[in-house]
């Protein structure tokens, strides 16, 4: 006799779940699944992994960018109503803020605070206050809710409200652990620098204009010295990273390579005529297109017998009508190198603190297109407060920096 009052039928095969011999109110109890058939279905194959890993990079990115927004959002609010409610109504000044109309969700914020004090969930004492426990939703309420007070240091209501909705889909996505797809993420991480910098926190880094500064570099740049981006080839650099936002409105350009393609082939010779004439001093260094280091990576690449050179000579040819229309051509220095080729780098205002340089490796039989490509950051290194004194390396832009000068000063100059 089962728990419930009803008979269980017998095990043996005359009284099978589907035998019309089972006596009448009898439950019948399905037959277990051969374990053989669950380890098929529960192997991931290298697809699935693929997949795992891109949602929980996208929700990865995603939740910085909530996770700054909304200790923004705090601590804009805390500043300015705090002030106003705290000393009539002391630690109950948010739930004095919400008012009649935000009761509901703000116990509920209360609630959830008690509850995270008795379990031991309060890890600093710093959260142990309601504030803390509010959702993003629920700061935008107070913020809308006391408008008048925000308006003074908020320019336009409107642009906060539209970042805030945009930002409420990934919200949504990210708190139920579902899949992100890359243009959401694209969008919020939009909205996210908007709404940062619409509330008085816009980078300080001198290079953000030229290559903006991305949340996880923000946080975690310490990790990985000054490289801000690493691409598999250039294409996709490009796509990340046009010439255009790479040069333009440069004030300094030093270029070293063997045949400098991403700046001679990619940005219009009218744009370093204006960027000259603007005052940008440019320096740029050719591998000399007769020497044997030439002919050595043709054969590397398996190019025809003089076809690198010409290429080469080509892009010189090219650099030397630009400078020929320059009212200061002594602005626009061009130069040769016989040495072996190692790598190509781009220094873009490389003498300041808001350097940015796009470096590639030469490999034996990848052409320059094909190249992984490093960006780089100068001064952007987060240096923690035990390693001021200790000369923490600042990363790989003086580095190249350092080579450049060196090959310059043994290069010569073209007529």
């Amino acid at each position: 006799m089962g728990s419930g009052g009803l008979e269980l039928p017998p095990g043996d095969e005359g009284h099978e779940g589907n035998s019309t011999d089972t006596p009448p109110g009898t439950v019948s109890l399905a037959r277990p699944m051969e374990t053989t058939s669950i380890g098929p279905e529960l192997d991931w194959d290298a697809d699935a992994w693929r997949e795992v890993r891109t949602r929980a990079q996208r929700a990865g990115r995603a939740y910085i960018w909530l996770n700054l927004v909304e200790q923004r959002m705090r601590a804009v609010v805390a500043a300015v109503l705090r002030p106003i409610y705290e000393p009539v109504h002391g630690d109950d000044w948010v739930v004095a803020a919400a008012g009649p109309a935000g009761q509901e969700w703000v116990q509920r914020a209360v609630a959830v605070r008690e509850v995270s004090r008795r379990k031991g969930y309060l890890l600093d004492p710093a959260d142990d206050n309601t504030l803390s426990f509010l959702t993003l939703p629920q700061l935008r309420e107070l913020m809308v809710q006391h408008w008048p007070c925000f308006q003074p240091y908020v320019d336009d209501r409107r642009d906060v409200e539209l970042a805030l909705d945009e930002l409420e889909v990934t919200r949504n996505v990210v708190s139920r652990n579902r899949a992100l797809s890359e243009a959401v993420l694209n969008q919020a991480e939009r909205a996210s620098a908007r709404l940062l910098e619409t509330l008085g926190t816009g980078g300080d880094v001198p290079s953000a204009r030229r290559l903006p500064v991305d949340a996880v570099e923000d946080l975690v740049g310490d990790r990985y010295a000054d490289v801000v981006a690493v691409h598999s080839d250039r294409v996709r650099l490009m796509r990340q990273f046009p010439a255009e936002d790479i040069f333009g409105g440069a004030r300094r350009i030093d270029a070293v390579g063997i045949g400098l393609n991403l700046l001679v082939q990619n940005f219009s010779g009218r744009r370093l005529v204006r960027l000259a004439d603007a005052g940008c001093r440019v320096r740029l260094l050719f591998l000399n297109p007769a020497s044997s280091a030439v002919k050595r990576r043709e054969r590397e690449l398996g190019m025809k017998r003089g076809e690198l050179s010409r290429a080469v000579e080509m892009n010189i040819l090219h650099m030397r009508r630009v400078r020929s229309r320059l009212r200061d051509p002594g602005a626009f220095e061009i130069q040769v190198y016989d040495e072996t080729p190692r790598f190509t780098a781009y220094l873009v205002d490389g003498d300041g603190p808001d350097g940015v340089a796009v470096v590639q490796s030469y490999l034996r039989r990848s052409r320059g297109m094909e190249a992984p490509v490093l960006v780089l950051r100068n001064g952007s290194r987060v240096v923690k407060p035990d390693e001021r004194d200790e000369g923490v390396e600042s990363g790989l832009f003086p580095t190249y920096r350092e080579e450049f000068e060196l090959a310059w000063l043994d290069s010569r100059p073209v007529s």
